[in-house]
């Protein structure tokens, strides 16, 4: 952990109660459970009793609400033993954050306490075939019929899609709208009426042990009432705002993936010999654990200068960017480095880095592509440049 940011006793028990359950808990059954691709249904009934759950709701409601460095200790420890376990838990706190900043009244007070204790289970429905990065170009719509919308259209890569019973929903109020994102609107809609089909898992390369769902919605009925905010049009800010925490959660993710491979390639390099040596004697390894190390603290040291900075409410778009575009390309390129320190070891199912390698990629495409990171950095820093 950096000494340049001294954390709050408070921070540094999260900090301990999250590495005991994760040391304890996780990582004995992570490799197995992931393998076999099973939801891991004892964990996360933990992880509600640790209030894990509500983290980013208030007090009023049952939540934590903790500041935003703890809340990327949270996913950074959670990621260490087991990255898929961390995604059941972002996708719920994302829509926990949309409702707690722009909800109505009523939204809180009916959805909030249940969220914050885990039950029921929230997710997000937001990308679709043809818009994933570019979320201005969906085209799920949602239009109005009586004292509600029905909603038509589809939905990609929905974590929690099956067990999640609430969620956050992105579609068009106004297809005409210029520019496109003054037609979007969100909603939290539940599950049990009738055209919602959860049609199939996405088959994916690592992230596994959490369900990745595509979803069909066939004149869907959502009162109005579940409009959050009450306001049509808005729905593109909220979910804008809402991804800048989970950009947090997802760097956090890949400090903690890249804090995991290169923990397992430190002890490895010092037990494996080779030419009648330790291979950490060898100048080649000790410049990759120099390297990755480096990298590592690089990482942590961004990730909480962003949560500081949201903590202060200062607009922070440039610094959450820089930290999920470094932190998470670390996470690829350190659990590749920890393979190859490990040789043949690296690349079977025996040892945790193969399964840190197959996590990693994601983390490079969720949460908005690093390419789009690029952007969003480079445009921020010409916008402060004017100023």
């Amino acid at each position: 952990m950096s000494h340049a940011f001294d954390l709050t006793e408070d921070q540094r028990l999260v900090q301990q109660t999250v590495r005991e359950f994760v040391e304890r808990d996780v990582m004995p059954v992570a490799s197995a459970m992931e393998h076999r691709d099973e939801y891991p249904e004892a964990l996360v009934e933990t992880m509600k009793r640790m209030g894990l759950f509500g983290l980013n709701i208030p007090e009023a409601y049952g939540g934590s609400n903790v500041d935003y460095t703890t809340f990327a200790i949270v996913f950074e420890e959670l990621s260490r033993g087991w990255m898929g376990l961390s995604g059941i838990l972002g996708a719920h706190l994302v829509l926990g954050d949309v409702l707690a900043r722009f909800g109505t009244d009523d939204q809180k007070k009916r959805f909030l306490p249940g969220l914050a204790k885990g039950e029921p289970r929230g997710g997000i429905c937001l990308s679709e075939p043809g818009a994933g990065t570019d979320l201005q170009a969906i085209t799920t719509t949602a239009t109005r019929q009586g004292a509600g919308y029905l909603v038509n259209g589809s939905k990609m890569w929905v974590t929690n899609g099956r067990r999640a019973q609430v969620l956050l929903l992105m579609a068009k109020t106004n297809t005409s709208a210029t520019p496109p994102h003054l037609g979007i609107s969100a909603f939290v809609i539940e599950k049990g009426a009738p055209g919602l089909t959860v049609s199939r898992d996405i088959d994916k390369l690592g992230y596994k042990g959490v369900e990745t769902c595509e979803l069909h919605f066939q004149d869907f009925a959502v009162p109005d009432a579940n409009l959050i905010g009450g306001e049509e049009g808005r729905g593109f800010k909220h979910v804008m705002t809402g991804l800048e925490s989970e950009r947090i959660n997802v760097a956090a993710r890949g400090l903690g993936v890249a804090q995991a491979a290169f923990d397992v390639a430190i002890v490895y390099a010092q037990q494996r010999r080779t030419f009648g040596k330790p291979i950490a004697e060898h100048q080649t390894i000790q410049i990759k654990l120099a390297q990755m190390a480096t990298r590592i603290e690089a990482s942590r040291l961004l990730v909480y200068a962003a949560a500081r900075r949201k903590d202060l409410r200062e607009r922070c778009d440039v610094e959450v960017g820089m930290a999920k575009l470094f932190a998470t390309e670390t996470a690829h390129d350190v659990s590749l480095e920890a393979m190859r320190i490990l040789g043949g070891n690296g690349y079977s199912k025996d040892f945790p880095v193969e399964r840190f390698y197959r996590d990693a990629p994601l983390l490079m495409i969720g949460g908005g592509t690093n390419e789009l990171q690029h952007l969003i950095i480079a445009r921020g820093l010409l916008e402060r440049s004017k100023k």
